[in-house]
């Protein structure tokens, strides 16, 4: 595939409405209106709390909190072209002036101006087959909308119930679905690594073993994020994945192996992961990885700002961090295994970078507008992960990268898509079909 693909929405924004919108502003004396601000002046109104839906016809009762959308919208009218108050700028209609003596003149009735309409920013075109899918913690309505896409490429989920997940497979059955329990994280200072194993594996069974989800979770996660403190400690989590790997075979189930942080763990410690990839190989399973970055997706790469095409020679330490991996080891090693990115997205929780504080892609709507990228934040991280998409296809190993998260719990609130950005990913699915 070309890297240099059809002009993207960013691209038709800035290209050809830029210097009319600039004019526009420029003409009513709008154009250093400050952005609109919610009730802690961030560019973002407060965040209400939603309760989780439950999945129609589930017998769990859900406890999990999410957040309504953000208010800034992909279709909203940007900072500065809204109709000028009264007490503001005082009326469009001024007295008229004083009569001079002598006979009345007839007035008439100055119509009022008809406002400039401002255009809606431009839907994603039409482009190769995405790789981007979803993190989902719960059940929430709106997963189904890009789910029914038929272009969800993965759905990494913490939401387990059958009815769920076979409705995910019924509309699209191309999507990839992981499977994660929560485990704690594991002991690799000088625990049995097969009792480690079997602690994995026995505390997915009764779930992957249920006939209501036979056949429906494609591969299941095991230990999410672990952190060796050196290549001992590596080799050490090497036999309790390919451990892990051979008792989910025994059982016909498929892993998900490493599943490690953004930015881990080091490169030169990778030979010592080798069994746990031959091991992943050998059963059809794949290697997982986590990557985010922040105050963008492109931080510690070699992607210059606001840089939206894909290029095969683009690396990094955060995200694009799997083609040093993959070259470096995986393929000269001749292994055919297929790569997930099971976690992407913002993450302001990663360390030495630039920027505001933040967490989630929500805190960084300031900070995007000052780039250059304007005030429509939900568009503005739908841009950015369509970026990392372009990168992705150029990989035919990646089968897919969940962004974190559709559905999440409190603590990550600011990370969610539902709402606005959800609904921006929707159409930009909607053009980039799996199949």
């Amino acid at each position: 595939m070309s890297d240099k693909l059809p002009i993207d929405r960013r691209q038709f924004l800035r290209g050809a409405g830029a210097a009319a919108l600039a004019a526009l502003l420029s003409s009513c004396g709008l154009a250093d209106l400050p952005p609109p601000t919610g009730e802690g002046g961030s560019g973002l109104a407060s965040l209400p709390t939603r309760t989780a839906s439950p999945w129609p016809g589930a017998t769990r009762t859900a406890t999990a909190t999410g957040t309504a959308s953000p208010t800034p919208t992909a279709t909203g009218t940007p900072a500065g072209t809204s109709t000028p108050q009264t007490d503001m700028f005082g009326s469009p209609l001024q007295s008229p002036p004083e009569s001079p003596p002598g006979p009345s003149p007839t007035l008439t009735d100055t119509p009022a101006p008809t406002p400039t309409p401002t255009p809606p920013p431009t839907p994603f075109p039409a482009g190769d087959p995405t790789k981007l899918g979803l993190f989902v913690g719960w059940y929430h309505p709106q997963i189904m909308d890009l789910v029914a896409t038929g272009n969800v490429a993965l759905l990494k989920t913490l939401e387990l119930d059958p009815n769920f997940l076979r409705d995910v497979k019924t509309r699209s059955p191309g999507t990839i679905i992981v499977g994660r329990v929560t485990l704690g994280q594991i002991d690799l200072n000088g625990s049995d690594p097969a009792a480690e194993a079997r602690r994995a594996v026995d505390a997915v069974r009764p779930l992957a073993l249920d006939p209501r989800r036979e056949g429906l979770v494609d591969a299941w996660e095991g230990y999410n994020e672990p952190v060796p403190g050196d290549a001992d400690q590596m080799r050490r989590l090497a036999e309790v994945e390919a451990e892990r790997v051979r008792l989910l075979a025994d059982e016909g189930l498929r892993a998900v192996v490493g599943n490690f942080g953004t930015g881990q763990p080091p490169l030169e410690w990778w030979p010592a992961f080798r069994p746990a990839l031959e091991a992943a190989a050998q059963h059809g399973g794949y290697l997982g990885l986590h990557e985010y970055a922040a105050p963008t997706m492109w931080y510690h790469t070699n992607v210059p700002e606001l840089h939206f095409y894909g290029d095969p020679g683009h690396e990094g330490w955060l995200t694009l961090r799997y083609r040093k991996v993959y070259r470096q080891y995986v393929q000269p090693w001749g292994l055919d295994l297929p790569l997930l990115i099971t976690e992407c997205g913002v993450d302001g929780l990663v360390g030495d970078r630039p920027g505001p504080p933040g967490r989630g892609w929500q805190d960084f709507a300031a900070h995007w507008a000052e780039l250059g990228m304007g005030w429509d934040t939900a568009g503005n991280y739908v841009e950015q992960l369509a970026w990392y998409d372009r990168e992705l296809q150029l990989d035919d190993y990646v089968h897919g990268a969940a962004i974190f998260a559709m559905t999440a719990f409190e603590e990550w609130r600011s990370y969610q898509l539902q709402g606005d950005a959800a609904s921006i990913l929707q159409q930009y699915l909607s053009v980039h079909p799996v199949h």
